[in-house]
């Protein structure tokens, strides 16, 4: 069993603190289901997957969700949220490793970045449907309301496309010199 280094445990925590304050600066939109709203939190937990790895990348991407959830009155979505990071994270980590693992050319990163804001948006969706059958809607109305929440999830995945592909490459070569 591979052990844990100090330094892959403070650079998880790091990017759980990132996630933290990327999904704290917010701007609200509406919707008839849940409380969608615009941050860079979904930006962090790509760029975390892709610098840290999968595993390590999503955990700490999903602590980071739970962490403001549990800050900010949403407490009963965070673990919701910590699988979301998983799924994410996974379909960004299978395109990149069926792209060979060609992180150094802008077209890998901005397909990873695509697959995983479509992932993200699959996911909303996918959320919401359920939480309003739930509720006793009918599907046709189900899917109508899960749908009032997309703008939010569509304005996120479209700014975690631009933030990585413009971060990841000059984040990627500083971790390098750093730590290698």
């Amino acid at each position: 069993m591979k052990q844990t280094s100090t330094r892959s445990i403070i650079l998880m925590a790091l990017f759980a603190t990132l996630t933290v304050i990327g999904t704290t600066i917010r701007i609200p939109m509406p919707a008839a289901i849940g409380a969608p709203f615009i941050h860079l939190g979904n930006a962090v937990l790509l760029l975390a997957v892709l610098l840290l790895g999968y595993k390590k990348g999503a955990l700490a991407g999903g602590l980071g969700f739970a962490i403001f959830d549990c800050l900010n009155g949403y407490a009963a979505e965070a673990p919701y949220f910590i699988l979301e990071s998983f799924i994410v994270g996974g379909v960004a980590a299978l395109i990149f490793k069926a792209l060979h693992k060609k992180e150094d050319h802008l077209s890998t990163i901005l397909l990873v970045a695509f697959g995983a804001g479509l992932a993200k948006i699959g996911m909303t969706f996918s959320k919401n449907l359920v939480l309003a059958l739930l509720m006793g809607t009918k599907m046709q109305a189900a899917v109508v309301l899960a749908t009032t929440s997309l703008p939010a999830t569509i304005v996120n995945s479209l700014s975690t496309l631009i933030i990585v592909t413009i971060l990841y490459l000059p984040l990627k070569k500083i971790m390098n010199q750093t730590f290698h």
